[in-house]
């Protein structure tokens, strides 16, 4: 695919278009489940719909050749992904709560059972999903293969930050943060060719946070009866956004790179973003004799 920056930005432009317009019409029959169920459903049936279109209209290809194929490797870049995800969680939470800066307590007026840990698992499950496709779905990949890694992991990673800025609680720190985690998806994408490992990641974290009882994204979700008290300032803690706004979390997103970099991650063939392999090379046409 040749380098073509109007055919690009109209393709992006429509992208994103789409993405708004089904939002709305999704979130219109959606919205009456529940406000935090409601815009899970939404945001997710509005990343599938529009990406399958959008693939429909200008590609003639599948959803799953976004990186969806449930293969070997798939699965092994799937739990390289949540291993990484939820282990970078783990070292974020767990030397607090070792050293005394933290600690759990129970919640007796709240004590969730089996069916809520599903049910949240479910949603935060749907909700990285639903993330994942609109950031590191169509209009990623086309801008990566015309435009490179650099020139759009990083800006759609600082889209991705600024977006959670209207989450409760947001502070610099955590938008900063944020931004971190969705160069990290993104690079993971690029390594992996495949939308299993920033899934991975992306719910490996996510779900890991609730299990100690500490806000995610400015969200709280009891899930086991605990919380974590800290005696440690909001600069550790992350405060009422939760550990994203942690310092913590920024030398933790230091380690995370470093593991994606060298985690034994299995390449695969990406039909919008690596070039067609044994094309034959176009020769100009010979001039006729007059």
């Amino acid at each position: 695919m040749r380098r073509d920056p109007l055919r690009v930005a109209i393709h992006v432009a429509l992208y994103i278009v789409l993405f708004i317009l089904s939002t709305t019409l999704f979130g219109w029959v959606l919205i009456e489940t529940g406000y935090l169920v409601g815009i899970t459903a939404t945001h997710l049936a509005a990343a599938v719909f529009t990406n399958w279109l959008v693939l429909r209209i200008y590609e003639n290809r599948r959803l799953v050749d976004l990186g969806l194929w449930l293969e070997r490797d798939s699965w092994h870049n799937l739990l390289a992904g949540l291993a990484g995800g939820a282990g970078a969680a783990m070292v974020v939470l767990l030397p607090p709560l070792a050293t005394g800066a933290s600690r759990l307590v129970a919640t007796p007026n709240d004590q969730p059972g089996a069916g809520t840990l599903v049910f949240v698992l479910v949603l935060l499950a749907a909700g990285a999903v639903g993330e994942e496709l609109v950031f590191r779905g169509y209009g990623f990949q086309l801008l990566l293969a015309q435009l490179g890694p650099y020139a759009t992991i990083l800006p759609v990673g600082v889209i991705f930050a600024l977006l959670h800025g209207a989450n409760p609680h947001a502070v610099r720190l955590g938008i900063v943060n944020t931004a971190g985690f969705g160069i990290l998806f993104g690079y993971a994408y690029w390594r992996s060719r495949d939308l299993w490992l920033p899934f991975g990641l992306h719910v490996g974290w996510n779900f890991t946070l609730p299990l100690f009882g500490v806000p995610l994204s400015g969200l709280r979700m009891n899930v086991t009866g605990h919380e974590m008290s800290w005696t440690a300032g909001a600069l550790w803690s992350g405060g009422e956004y939760g550990p994203e706004a942690s310092i913590l979390t920024s030398f933790v997103l230091i380690l995370l790179g470093f593991y994606l970099w060298k985690a034994p991650i299995r390449r695969q063939f990406s039909p919008l973003t690596d070039p067609p392999t044994g094309s034959p090379k176009c020769e100009p046409p010979q001039r006729l004799a007059s």
